[in-house]
């Protein structure tokens, strides 16, 4: 489970509060969520250039730039929309380079699949003859990716695999057996493309000679149904007096998976074969690689996903063996699998363990044997930024001066040297260049804007690429509230972290409301350092406090803080937000008989959890998109904390709010939309039937054909709009 898209919108939005003034506006949640009128800027589409001295930006949507590290300066437009000559394409909005740099590929004309997955219109620049391909005109396709010289391009259309060669327009399909809601060649199934965040299951070889390729057989997975009414997403031909049924392969928690093989095919002689990846079927394999040798790099999880193991396997026979091994008692984070980094000519490896209670960096050979452990405390490394072979120096961001912060670091790779390169407290986040002679740093903290800047690899200011300063001028004529930081210790003896926002004339002599907000999710974090543009500042222009405290299960804190929660979500969290209610009541500017709770997916199955297992502290409550069972979630996300329904039914049904509907006393409101793929509305109708059987009263809002994400035209700002009021009416 991700949180929606949407949440983070903002997160690196930010202000510096200033004087107050009688004239200053008040936000107003269409600023928020129609006009998008503090949405700030930033520096899109960045990648650095092979040499590692230039990089490559968006600049509007209307041209790729080229500019310099060493100054910041743009030097020249390598493309722009005028140079394609195509009325198709008004706009670039996304491209990626081949290995050498002579072409680019991008695409146009989207149309989403489910979160990650899309469908869309590609087409190739080649800076050499300055002319525009496009990689096939016999439909929409997915995943279009240059083969290593640029010659070529592998896609995936109606779930087979094809090579489409650009010099003659010709398009080779290389798998025959994909079909909808059997087999999937080339891309991942949705609860693979959700969970393990794999939308991409197939690869190149570093020489262009092989394609290794994962199919997906989904015929034994369970079919979920939703039905689709006229007119709106998901984009589906539907009359409006009979409604269509859409029905798409998802598998609930201990239910059967895909059975997935990997398979590698050769250009040459258009010969496919299957590579060895073990007898157990149900099993994961989360991504497929190829190292700078040219093995193939396989991940294997087990079902538990507490063993995750990479296997070399050659793409001419298809053998393999195992090179690393990792172990956990509890689970596996897959947070960490795109740290894998060959250094050294693929003769060493980087990876990222949380072996000695915390996430840290460890230096191995290329069969595995560990040479050194590179980071070391107790804290944890919250991002590999990556490897300088040139200097031996290992980056990476950590939450070592804070749980609350993020910092970037530099380290050798022995361990040794280890220098903090971040100089403002906050949320630092880096992008390097090839060579890491330079990086750009993102940075916001909760009163400062999105600030981008760059600089040489020992973190000297070389040039400000965005400050923001017309949007700080602009929000000096608004009214704001300012975050405050703290932490209180539980009963239990736990300390957590929170913040809190008050109305701009809070007066400490009065008593206010407050709307507590969470999300709660395992290794989630929303008490961080950084700015959320949010309904929260015309919460507390209309007299509300709001709070936030992460509770046990989330992240920056360690492996046991973390992973308190395995096999009983739900339990825990509960009981810290309920005693985050019992602290702020006992506040003396704090009402305590109007204490509520809201939160979205996750933190909708919290907020409900609450409100009933918490009846006595919280008066009003919200819960928008809310898992209302684990049995009815997603297995690959559920059973990596919970194991199955068979091994473990307490531990779904004990902390189920399904389970305590009869404790509710305070008011209550639900939303879903009916097009949720993610979190389906079964949920929320399972829920509201054990309300009705337990003869509790509660509201109840659905949105006709929404999705996890509740959005599209004016259904985000209608969204906002009721919940406000609800709160303004129930708290």
């Amino acid at each position: 489970m991700k949180k929606p898209l949407f949440i983070s919108l903002f997160c690196f939005l930010g202000i510096a509060l200033f004087s107050q003034e009688t004239e200053k506006s008040s936000i107003t949640l269409s600023d928020l969520y129609q006009t998008y009128s503090f949405y700030p800027k930033t520096v899109r589409g960045l990648q650095s250039m092979n040499d590692g001295m230039h990089y490559t930006a968006l600049a509007g949507d209307s041209a790729i730039v080229k500019y310099s590290y060493k100054t910041g300066e743009q030097l020249i437009t390598l493309v722009s929309v005028r140079d394609f000559n195509n009325p198709q394409i008004q706009e670039i909005k996304n491209y990626t380079y081949n290995s050498d740099e002579t072409k680019l590929i991008l695409y146009i004309k989207r149309e989403n699949i489910y979160r990650r997955s899309f469908t869309a219109e590609y087409f190739v620049w080649d800076f050499k003859i300055k002319k525009l391909l496009p990689v096939s005109l016999n439909g929409p396709q997915r995943l279009a990716t240059l083969s290593p010289d640029g010659t070529q391009v592998a896609f995936v259309r109606n779930n087979n695999l094809y090579i489409s060669e650009l010099a003659t327009a010709s398009e080779k399909q290389i798998t025959n057996d994909g079909e909808f809601n059997k087999i999937i060649n080339g891309a991942p199934d949705w609860v693979y493309e959700e969970e393990f965040e794999y939308n991409q299951a197939f690869a190149w070889s570093p020489n262009g000679k092989y394609l290794a390729y994962c199919k997906f057989n989904e015929t034994e997975v369970p079919i979920f149904n939703m039905t689709v009414y006229a007119g709106q997403e998901p984009k589906i031909e539907s009359n409006s007096l009979y409604p269509e049924n859409y029905a798409f392969k998802y598998p609930k928690a201990g239910e059967k998976n895909s059975i997935v093989s990997v398979h590698s095919y050769e250009l040459t002689t258009e010969k496919t074969i299957k590579v060895d990846v073990g007898e157990e079927t149900d099993q994961y394999i989360p991504r497929l690689k190829c190292s700078p040798t040219g093995e193939m790099v396989i991940y294997r999880l087990n079902r538990l996903q507490n063993k995750l193991e990479f296997l070399y396997a050659d793409a001419k026979t298809g053998k393999s063996i195992i090179f690393y091994t990792e172990e956990n008692n509890r689970y596996i984070d897959e947070g960490y699998f795109d740290d894998l980094t060959f250094i050294n000519n693929g003769q060493q490896f980087i990876y990222s363990s949380e072996r000695d209670g915390f996430a840290h960096l460890y230096l191995h050979e290329a069969n595995g044997s560990l040479i050194s452990q590179i980071t070391k405390g107790s804290w944890d490394v919250t991002n590999y930024l990556g490897y300088d072979a040139k200097n031996k120096l290992v980056y990476y961001q950590s939450a070592e001066m804070s749980p609350i912060q993020r910092d970037l670091f530099v380290i050798k790779s022995d361990g040794s040297g280890k220098r903090k390169l971040s100089s403002q407290k906050g949320t630092n986040r880096a992008v390097f260049s090839s060579s890491y002679t330079y990086y750009i740093n993102y940075f916001s903290n909760d009163t400062t804007p999105t600030l981008v800047t760059l600089h040489d690899s020992k973190g000297k200011l070389v040039r400000v690429l965005e400050d923001n300063a017309k949007l700080k001028e602009k929000l000096k004529g608004y009214k704001f509230s300012d975050k405050e930081f703290f932490n209180f210790t539980t009963s239990e003896g736990i300390t957590l972290n929170g913040w809190m926002m008050k109305p701009i004339d809070f007066d400490s002599s009065k008593q206010y409301p407050v709307l507590m907000t969470q999300y709660s999710g395992p290794n989630s974090q929303e008490v961080l350092e950084r700015f959320d543009m949010g309904w929260e500042q015309v919460l507390t222009d209309n007299g509300y406090i709001v709070a936030c405290v992460d509770g046990r299960g989330t992240g920056g804190r360690g492996e046991e803080f973390r992973k308190m929660t395995y096999l009983q979500m739900g339990k825990y969290e509960t009981i810290d937000q309920i005693e985050t209610a019992k602290y702020l009541g006992n506040l003396s500017y704090i009402d305590s008989t109007r204490i509520g709770i809201w939160g979205w997916s996750y933190g909708g199955f919290m907020a409900l959890n609450c409100i009933t297992q918490g009846a006595d502290y919280f008066k009003a409550g919200i819960a928008v998109a809310p898992v209302t069972n684990w049995r009815y979630y997603d297995n690959i996300y559920t059973e990596r904390f919970m194991r199955t329904p068979q091994e473990n039914p307490n531990g779904y049904d004990d902390n189920s709010p399904i389970s305590h509907a009869h404790k509710l006393k305070g008011n209550l409101l639900i939303c879903h939309g009916t097009a949720d793929d993610n979190v389906h509305l079964q949920n929320t109708l399972e829920m509201s039937e054990a309300f009705v059987q337990a003869d509790k009263q509660f509201e109840m809002f659905v949105f006709t054909n929404r999705n996890h994400g509740i959005y599209g035209g004016n259904t985000q700002y209608y969204l906002y709009v009721k919940m406000l009021k609800y709160i303004q009416n129930n708290l």
